[in-house]
């Protein structure tokens, strides 16, 4: 999305409206390998949860799952999927953009290729994160890097949209970064993260 986009929702039910789960049903490999962050009863924060793989695994680690997008159509595959699995999530329909981040009001929050705001938009997000986070909650995100506009294995066009360790650095100093490490890897997440990508990861815990 370029600076100003507007029509949001527009553009994700265009891409969702597909049968099929375009990034796949099964959960991001990164999120899993952090699952000893994430306890029974924890409540977490799914950011533009999508068509909710991540969410529905989360939920099945026994966490209490609230999941966000802007597109209905997604968020109807996500029930789905949510019924398919046998798992509760509160799924709702919001612009992370615009959305009234709740003071410390999770445990974890997850962010997966949110990589659709700019920069200013961006800044607002990552804040609203860090005020919806309690004292000693966790931040867990991952990422596309500039090195993926080379690969052009999913992810944003525009180079001002990527993350690099120093921006994320920036953004999150006030909270302990636990990891933020830049690597390539091969994806096989539905039929939109597909092949070599160059990817960053990011663990940060909010101090008490």
């Amino acid at each position: 999305m370029a600076e100003g986009f507007d029509d949001a929702r527009e553009f994700w039910d265009q891409r969702y409206a597909a049968p099929d789960y375009i990034f796949g049903r099964e959960p991001n490999r990164f999120l899993v390998s952090q699952r000893d962050l994430f306890f029974p009863g924890a409540r977490v924060l799914d950011v533009a949860t999508g068509e909710g793989r991540n969410a529905v695994w989360l939920a099945q680690q026994g966490c209490k799952v609230t999941g966000i997008d802007v597109s209905p159509l997604a968020l109807d595959k996500a029930r789905r999927l949510a019924a398919e699995r046998g798992v509760q999530v509160d799924f709702e329909l919001a612009d992370v953009r615009k959305w009234a981040w709740p003071m410390h009001g999770y445990d974890a929050i997850v962010t997966i290729f949110i990589q659709f705001a700019a920069p200013t938009e961006r800044a607002l997000v990552f804040e609203g994160m860090k005020r919806a986070l309690r004292p000693g909650g966790v931040l867990v995100m991952q990422g596309y890097t500039p090195g993926q506009l080379e690969f052009r294995t999913g992810g944003p066009p525009q180079v001002e949209h990527l993350y690099t360790e120093a921006m994320l650095r920036q953004a999150f100093g006030d909270l302990d970064i636990v990891r933020l490490h830049e690597h390539e890897d091969v994806l096989a997440e539905g039929t939109k993260h597909v092949g070599r990508s160059a990817l960053i990861d990011l663990v940060a815990r909010k101090r008490a």
